[in-house]
């Protein structure tokens, strides 16, 4: 029988990759030559494949000290000595029980001495290059395992000691990264914590939002393919469906995001529907879609469906356990949190995640390990911050919903909401810090127009600026920073009032929030 042992941190990264049982065994008794073992620990002597295999025996198992005993048995039995002294299976066995580590990854990597002794025979220059780095394992090695903090992993390029391993890792025997574009180890650990949040198989980050929805679509829909997305959606990502799509046949069809019956209309009939996309809740206007409902229709019909939850978060909402097969985030809100970064991220099914990482390789939306550092770090206090988005806007929501200057609220829990009761039942934490709402008037004066900057001008605590999610208060007047260049009859078939705004509440003190809104009212 084959039992696989995978590597552990006892032997950090392993020569010779995922072994078996029968390798090490074979390897204990020597009969390697012309055996498929040799391809596997070629360019180790037999004194070097016993250690290895007590080493991973006694690492793996849950009774470290008496798998170690029972492998030093085999090995005194086969006879593997280092002449003069303790056989080097006991040495590294007893390292294991000991929990020195960085001893027996020295054992288990004999190119480290001989890359050691490289530099010390070299000239300045080389040395220079080489010195300190080019010997790994060790104590190095451990506490990049020890740390509490994720690494940044800067390299672009990641190396193999031997070319046996470069056939191992595109093989899939050989567990690493090859190139910063496919990869990284600091992205990667970033990638898992939204894989653990949103309870996903897989999760890809990128450089942007705006990376992650269009590599999205380009992988998944195919040429001549169709599209289905709702009217309330952010500008840059309906841009590229209605501008750039068609240019490779692609149909896209726009319904309201409560039209149910308008979906089931369009998703039954042909042209087939390769993907259904839209938000939640959607910005600006926080519209709720059904998401059950939409579930149900997709699966019916062999529909892929991706649904952006960049307002909504985690935290208040996970489309993947209401049987959603992506959901997308522009990173650079709510997971980073604190507008210092952009970033674009997608998890679900690891066999679309799949599809979509293989064109992302060639197009090349590559996030910096650095940024990947940042949206990591920002994503460990999510929650708490979270709660204080979803308490403020709720808070500033009630206050608004009550004033005679506001002629419209936007958010999803007001009775007032046209998706009102669909929002209760999805968002039963809350849904995020944004709300928007219209100062009243004519929406398409000039008068309103006018008010509704004064208004913006008198806030003393929100940034005038165009994104959300981050710790600090940003409000903006969505004709000017979001529509400035778009005509009348485009806005008001969007919606976009001359009054109408979008406040995403930060995390500072709600009545303070409330204070300065209720202020700068007045000058309206």
């Amino acid at each position: 029988r084959r039992f696989k042992v995978p590597s552990t941190r006892w032997v950090g990264r392993d020569d010779c990759g995922v072994m078996d049982l029968e390798v090490a065994f074979v390897g204990l008794s020597g009969l390697t030559t012309g055996s498929r073992v040799d391809a596997v620990v070629r360019g180790r002597t037999r004194t070097q494949r016993v250690a290895h295999a007590v080493c991973v025996g006694a690492a793996d198992h849950p009774d470290p000290q008496s798998t170690v005993r029972a492998m030093v048995g085999l090995a005194a039995a086969a006879g593997v000595t280092d002449s003069g002294s303790d056989t080097i299976p006991t040495a590294a066995a007893a390292v294991v029980v000991r929990g020195k580590p960085d001893q027996t990854d020295d054992l288990l990597r004999p190119r480290a001495a001989h890359h050691a002794a490289v530099v010390e025979r070299a000239q300045d220059q080389t040395r220079a290059v080489h010195g300190g780095e080019r010997a790994r394992g060790g104590k190095k090695a451990r506490a990049t395992l020890d740390a509490i903090t994720t690494p940044v992993v800067l390299s672009s390029t990641f190396t193999f000691e031997r070319t046996q391993d470069c056939i191992d890792y595109n093989e899939g025997r050989y567990e690493s990264f090859e190139y910063g574009r496919y990869g990284n180890p600091t992205t990667r650990a970033a990638e898992e914590k939204l894989m653990a949040l949103e309870r996903a198989e897989d999760a890809l980050l990128s450089a942007s939002g705006m990376n992650a929805v269009t590599t999205m679509l380009l992988a998944l829909v195919p040429q001549g393919g169709h599209l289905l997305t709702t009217t309330d959606c952010y500008r840059r990502t309906r841009q590229f469906m209605q501008t750039i799509l068609p240019k490779m046949g692609i149909c896209v069809t726009v319904i309201d995001p409560a039209d149910i019956q308008g979906l089931r209309d369009v998703i039954s009939r042909e042209p087939k529907v390769n993907l259904f996309f839209s938000e939640a809740p959607t910005n600006p206007l926080l519209r709720v879609i059904d998401i059950p409902a939409i579930v149900e229709l997709c699966r019916r019909y062999g529909c892929i469906s991706c649904i952006d939850t960049t307002f909504a978060t985690p935290v208040n909402f996970r489309p993947v356990e209401w049987g959603v097969d992506l959901v997308l985030h522009s990173g650079t809100k709510y997971l980073a949190g604190h507008n210092d970064v952009l970033c674009g991220a997608l998890a679900g099914s690891k066999c679309y995640v799949d599809e979509v990482r293989k064109l992302h390789g060639v197009l090349g939306g590559t996030i910096d390990p650095h940024a990947s550092y940042l949206v990591l770090r920002g994503m460990k206090t999510l929650g708490i911050r979270v709660e204080a988005h979803n308490r403020n806007s709720w808070n500033l929501a009630q206050f608004l919903a009550g004033h005679p200057k506001i002629a419209r609220v936007y958010h999803p829990h007001l009775v007032t909401h046209p998706d009102h009761e669909v929002a209760i039942r999805t968002f039963q934490k809350g849904v995020g810090g944004v709300l928007s709402f219209e100062i009243a008037g004519d929406p398409w004066a000039p008068e309103t127009f006018s008010a509704t900057g004064r208004f913006v001008d008198s806030l003393s605590i929100p940034y005038i600026g165009p994104s959300l999610g981050g710790v600090e208060t940003l409000v903006e007047q969505v004709c000017i920073m979001g529509y400035y260049d778009q005509p009348l009859e485009v806005r008001q078939r969007l919606g976009i009032t001359n009054g109408l705004i979008r406040f995403s509440c930060g995390i500072e003190d709600s009545q303070d929030i409330i204070d300065d809104v209720a202020q700068a009212l007045e000058s309206v």
